[in-house]
């Protein structure tokens, strides 16, 4: 009886690893597939990187909805900043015209879209003019788990600290500057720099600058980064820093999307 009750769960232990294998390798070839297809229907250089999440996969692609699609697209071409990341997280989606491998001009129907464009340092800082420019959150934010003001962990557009040599102005010391972003021009796609002051408090450049060089040190800081618009056409709704980086992003519910419109450049 012993005998016959471990075969049986040895023989159950194996089926249940035997379909854990299929739903995993299922799963990292749609992923695959989505990669790219998202490539060649986006105009991208590489294939972006994709995550299916939810469990188990089978049951999503016999069922034509997928719970969560992560889609990532590193060192886009971008015409102002040369390169940026595109990021869309979509929720809910009813694959019922695209096939669970999704066709690259079929309609997706999604229930929330979270859509982000990524600017570095470097990119922004060579835009600029600040060439070591180091971007960083508002030092004074009440932060939630995931290190930001939002869901996806970005800060407030208020009060960033960007830290950098102003040599346009002529200054050659690394100074930290308060600056605050918005959003304006066309469908709101040109990203407005606002630099209101200069830091010198702890965790800082701790750098002073005179009085009568305030104005033009300031100003090296400001600029207008036009072109920026989101994966899939959405309307930016949040602009901060998370890390090191510049985010733009827009969170809209229920529209229906192709993957072709994941690269708005």
């Amino acid at each position: 009886m012993r005998k016959l009750l471990i075969s049986t769960v040895t023989v159950v232990v194996a089926l249940a690893l035997a379909a854990l294998a299929v739903d995993f390798g299922t799963s990292i070839y749609a992923e695959y597939r989505l990669s790219r297809t998202v490539r060649t229907a986006a105009h991208l250089d590489w294939d972006p990187s994709v995550a299916i999440l939810g469990f188990p996969f089978i049951n999503q692609a016999v069922n034509r909805h997928f719970d969560e699609v992560e889609i990532k697209a590193y060192d886009v071409a971008h015409v102002q900043v040369e390169r940026a990341t595109l990021e869309a997280t979509m929720h809910n989606l009813d694959l019922a015209q695209a096939s669970w491998l999704v066709r690259p001009d079929a309609p997706i129907p999604v229930g929330k879209l979270e859509s982000r464009i990524i600017i570095d340092s470097r990119r922004l800082g060579g835009f600029l003019g600040v060439r070591d420019l180091m971007v960083e959150a508002p030092r004074a934010e009440t932060n939630d788990a995931t290190g930001g003001t939002t869901e996806s962990g970005i800060s407030g557009s208020v009060g960033l600290v960007f830290t950098g040599t102003p040599t346009a102005a002529g200054f050659d010391k690394r100074v930290s500057v308060s600056v605050d972003l918005s959003m304006d021009g066309p469908q709101d796609t040109t990203l407005v720099i606002t630099p209101t002051g200069i830091l010198t408090e702890a965790g800082t450049a701790d750098q002073s600058v005179p009085d009568d060089r305030l104005a033009e040190v300031l100003a090296a800081f400001a600029g207008r980064v036009p072109d920026q618009r989101l994966p899939f056409g959405v309307a930016p709704t949040t602009q901060g820093a998370r890390g090191s980086d510049v985010i733009i992003e827009g969170i809209v519910d229920d529209v229906t999307v192709k993957l072709t419109e994941f690269n708005p450049n």
